[in-house]
């Protein structure tokens, strides 16, 4: 692995032939076997993409899953997915449609073998699955079964969390390198996450001898997150809260928001002794960024983090971006990691 290896966070665009463009929530464009071999293809394309941008940690750009939490929902028994209603998440920062938690969870069966396998036939660099963290799910769904109260909510936390547990093991055996779980809820519910939040990640990475990781970022570059973070003042401290308790717990690699944000980047050292994915792309802003900005972004967190502990990343996923866009950062991101990689020869 090279110096400053590169990872994008999770998603990427989807292609107009397979569902909706630039919605976080899109619709499929097909249905039955045809939709299964065009969610295949796009996984495929993405796969060639990164490899051609010169990206060193290789993912399935999240083809098959209409959102980043639901794709894992959609084979779990105990959801009634017919009768969903409207629910304020992340701390009511937007509305949203969800399913409802109607009884015992449980796991239908393999979720993602076909992409994890597809990834692992198509290309020799290392490769990085993304699953939703148990937190955040509890976040985007609701509880119809669990009682509803915090109790309830840290049950359901951990009930999502053996499952997602079941699902990584698999993907390990699938030949993954990195399972990274994906808690954009941490930084909304800080104290909670301090508290049950990372014991539910653990539980969910119980086992694993891969890599494991935590994204943890301020959301996708939609309205609703633009404007939350407007709100956040000067300085966005919420990854403090949290930080510590990561530092202590046994997942190896932490994902975080960096470039564009007014997260101070001393809060990096709270994570001594853990790899960082620091955020050198801004995914709010259709602007693609320049390899200096990226290598000047690096140079200031390598303050704070080892250089060998540092992998440049995107600050969040890019499923709501052009297709153009997010081909031109993925390319900047490489180039800018180079350019990182030169200065610090």
């Amino acid at each position: 692995m090279p110096l400053f290896s590169t990872c994008i966070a999770g998603s990427l665009p989807k292609p107009e032939w397979l569902a909706e463009t630039q919605k976080l929530w899109p619709q499929w464009k097909a249905s039955g076997d045809a939709l299964l071999q065009a969610k295949a293809d796009a996984t495929l394309l993405w796969i060639k993409m990164q490899e051609d941008a010169g990206l060193d940690i290789i993912g399935d750009g999240e083809q098959a899953r209409q959102h980043f939490v639901h794709g894992f929902l959609e084979q779990v028994g105990g959801i009634d997915f017919e009768h969903k209603v409207k629910m304020g998440i992340r701390d009511n920062r937007y509305d949203a449609m969800v399913p409802q938690v109607v009884g015992p969870l449980t796991l239908k069966g393999r979720v993602h073998a076909m992409e994890a396998l597809l990834l692992r036939a198509h290309t020799h660099k290392k490769i990085k699955f993304t699953l939703p963290g148990p937190m955040t799910i509890v976040d985007t769904v609701a509880d119809s079964f669990y009682g509803g109260d915090k109790a309830g909510r840290v049950k359901m936390a951990m009930a999502f969390a053996a499952l997602l547990n079941q699902e990584a093991l698999a993907l390990q055996a699938d030949g993954v390198d990195i399972i990274q779980f994906d808690e954009p809820a941490f930084n909304v519910y800080g104290e909670d996450a301090a508290d049950w939040g990372v014991q539910a990640l653990e539980r969910a990475a119980l086992g694993l001898t891969c890599t494991t990781a935590v994204h943890i970022c301020y959301g996708y570059g939609i309205q609703a997150n633009n404007d939350w973070k407007t709100s956040l003042g000067q300085e966005w401290r919420q990854y403090e809260k949290v930080f510590p308790a990561l530092a202590k717990s046994s997942i190896q690699q932490v994902s975080l928001e960096c470039f564009h944000s007014r997260v101070p980047m001393d809060l990096i050292a709270l994570l001594k002794g853990k790899d960082v994915m620091v955020g050198v792309i801004d995914v709010a802003s259709e602007t693609i960024e320049t390899p200096q900005e990226i290598a000047d972004t690096i140079g200031r967190a390598l303050q704070f983090v080892a250089k060998d502990r540092l992998f440049p990343c995107t600050n969040c996923g890019l499923a709501p971006m052009s297709r153009a866009v997010a081909e031109g950062k993925l390319r900047a991101l490489a180039q800018g990691a180079a350019l990182a990689r030169s200065r610090a020869a």
